[in-house]
Order: structure tokens, then sequence, then C-alpha cells
């Protein structure tokens, strides 16, 4: 992404930060940040949760072949089991991501066991900054390569809501 458009980016994601905060005080209702994220695949849902309780949801795409774990390095899965939200990136090729800390040690283990790669990478992001099929591709279908997709505002409030650390459970 050039200059131009990481700067266009920024701007934007402060616009929607402050238009967040704004709406949150002028509903008396502070942010909550939550304490676990919850990833439901065969809802095609993401939740956020604080102190157990579901108060967020946001529907999601998944990876092209969304039943079953992930186990190898391309097969384009979304992992199951339980992970941390171990990093951001505000300058991705994607509208913000927050990387997944796939794999964890059962994913490498059962990866070696049949001589594959587990594979990486694995992020919740936004929509592709550079689209390559029209917007109802990306809202009708599973079309990562194995991330958690949602819309660009949805992607904002995700990003607002949870710190690093934020530990992620990921369900079939």
């Amino acid at each position: 992404m050039g200059l131009r458009a990481s700067a266009l980016s920024l701007a934007s994601l402060c616009l929607m930060s402050w238009s967040f905060s704004v709406q949150a005080i002028a509903t008396n209702n502070p942010l909550v940040m939550a304490d676990q994220v919850l990833v439901i695949k065969s809802e095609h849902r993401l939740y956020l949760l604080r102190e157990g309780a579901r108060y967020r949801s946001y529907p999601i795409a998944l990876g092209r072949e969304p039943v079953g774990r992930k186990e190898r390095e391309g097969d384009t899965r979304t992992p199951e089991g339980r992970y941390i939200i171990d990093g951001r990136n505000p300058a991705s090729a994607y509208f913000l991501s927050l990387h997944v800390s796939y794999p964890n040690s059962s994913d490498v283990l059962r990866a070696q066991q049949h001589h594959w790669s587990p594979g990486g990478a694995i992020m919740i992001h936004g929509m592709p900054n550079v689209p390559k099929h029209p917007a109802k591709h990306y809202h009708q279908t599973d079309w990562t390569d194995g991330c958690i997709a949602l819309s660009n505002d949805d992607m904002v409030e995700v990003w607002l809501l949870t710190n690093n650390d934020v530990p992620i459970e990921i369900l079939p």
C-alpha cells in the first residue's frame, strides 16, 4: 500500500474511532473492552465477551473450506482451538488486521505427524484494500485463505474493543 493510501486508512480509522467514542459518550454507554473473543464457525459469527457474557455479535466470512480444522498450510481452512490475539497491523492488505496466535502446540504436533507445515498468518481482518471481486462476493461467500473476515465497520469495533493478549476460542 502506498504512503497516500496508508495515510487515508489511518485518517479513516481515527475518524471512525472518534465517531465510535462520541457515540458511546452520547448514549452514556462507556466502551466495554472484551476479555475474550469467541468464533463459532457453523454460525458464521464472532462474539465479543466480557466476564463470560456475549455483548457484541458480528457476521463473518471464513476460509474457502470452512468445515473442519486447519491442518496444514494452504488448505484454506480456518483453525479451531484456543489462541491469543497477539498483534495488530493497521496497514495490512486488508482493512486493519489482528493476528491470531495460530498454530498452537497441538496444531504443530498434528501437522508434524503428517510431515506438513501447519501454516500461519491467521488474522481477523476487514475487507481487502484492493478488492479483486465485486462487493457482494465478500458478503455472500467464505473467501479467505483461512482468516476471519468482517465488514470494515465491524472490524473498527473489534479493533477498538480488544487488546493484545485477549484469548480467542474458535469452535466448529
